[in-house]
């Protein structure tokens, strides 16, 4: 069953506007957002409200489809419904980040799901917006994840750093071509550094940019990561010399 707050997204985009976005939004530029929704009128009202902000949208209607799509059609973003038929959007996620792990996506939870919302964040997912929502939150949110994931240059595909080779685009790392195996927070941590060479980067400015909410996790999060980082790619993890710590700031990419 929908809600009243889903069946009014379908009707806040002007129609004579999303002609003129839809047109844009055909642009070989535009961003492809993936929608895995079964409920018709909460995947029209999405529909509508992306078009109408230049974005291409796919929609897949269980969890099948949706994982079948976000493999094969290369979207820039996925926003996957927990609760769906044939596969959980749980499910969903794990699949997809084992495979993609650089896909952004955002999970649609209902309202009380917190365990789902903790377990669909340990399995990748880069953030979660509650039902019922509002648009406007809903945008942003998509806006802020995105950004996160284009943090580099487009052209930059390929990185290295001591014996560590970093293939950015099919979001590999291997140490003198042995894969190294990375979780997707993990490797979505090393791209921020990789990003940002140099730099004196706090905790809290971490997990705003990589996981992108401040309540869970905690700092401590960040610094379990960095630990296991370390133990991937330091020669010597208890003396780094690419993951340094800044005492009283947080950590620096020296790589």
């Amino acid at each position: 069953m929908s809600t009243d707050g889903e069946r009014k997204l379908a009707a806040t985009a002007p129609d004579s506007a999303r002609a003129h976005k839809a047109s844009e939004a055909a642009a070989k530029d535009a961003a492809k957002l993936l929608i895995v929704e079964d409920e018709p009128n909460m995947v029209a009202g999405l529909r509508d409200n992306f078009e109408y902000e230049g974005y291409r949208v796919i929609t897949a209607s269980d969890g099948v489809e949706g994982l079948e799509r976000a493999l094969k059609e290369s979207p820039d973003l996925v926003l996957l419904d927990v609760m769906m038929p044939k596969m959980s959007g749980l499910e969903v996620c794990k699949q997809i980040k084992a495979k993609r792990p650089a896909l952004p996506i955002i999970m649609l939870t209902a309202r009380g799901q917190e365990v789902d919302k903790v377990v669909g964040l340990e399995l990748g997912a880069d953030d979660y917006v509650t039902k019922p929502f509002s648009i406007r939150e809903l945008l942003a949110r998509v806006k802020a994840v995105m950004r996160r994931s284009h943090l580099l240059p487009k052209d930059l595909e390929r990185y290295s750093f001591g014996n560590i080779d970093v293939d950015l685009r099919a979001c590999r790392v291997e140490r003198k071509g042995v894969r190294i195996d990375l979780s997707s927070k993990e490797f979505e941590l090393l791209k921020y550094f990789i990003g940002h060479p140099g730099e004196n980067l706090s905790r809290e400015r971490l997990l705003e940019e990589v996981w992108g909410y401040d309540r869970f996790p905690t700092t401590r999060t960040v610094d379990a990561h960095i630990v296991h980082l370390r133990q991937k790619l330091e020669p010597n993890p208890e003396d780094p010399q690419f993951l340094l710590t800044v005492h009283g700031t947080g950590y620096k990419f020296t790589g």
